[in-house]
């Protein structure tokens, strides 16, 4: 069975940094997508961003140019590198895993997703 923990959450100030990671066990996810999506409150989960299996990425255009979604298969983990945080970034984070062998990121949403972490969370300060 495979878990997914995310860690590196926490308060941050406006402008600052955050690296989220998200460690897999139970299977190596090597030829699956890998994604974060967030859902702040009283909102709907939405994507933040994904890299395929094969290393493309695509990102959310409220985060491009701000986040980095980035993975190490050999440590079965992905991260996101968030930068120049706002207070609009505040939700929780989640990281997630599907898209079996598919290589176009930008096709790594919501439904695509078969595992999923049970968040950590983000709160950036004003």
């Amino acid at each position: 069975q495979v878990q997914l923990v995310e860690s590196g959450g926490g308060l941050v100030q406006a402008g600052g940094s955050l690296r989220l990671s998200c460690a897999a066990s139970g299977r190596t996810l090597s030829y699956y997508g890998m994604g974060w999506f967030r859902q702040a409150p009283g909102k709907e989960r939405e994507f933040v961003a994904a890299v395929s299996w094969s290393g493309s990425q695509y990102s959310a255009d409220s985060v491009k140019g701000r986040f980095l979604i980035s993975r190490d298969n050999a440590k079965n983990t992905v991260y996101l590198q968030m930068n120049t945080l706002k207070p609009e970034d505040t939700a929780v984070y989640y990281c997630a895993a599907g898209g079996l062998l598919n290589n176009d990121a930008r096709s790594l949403g919501y439904h695509a997703m078969n595992y999923w972490g049970k968040g950590t969370l983000v709160t950036v300060s004003s």
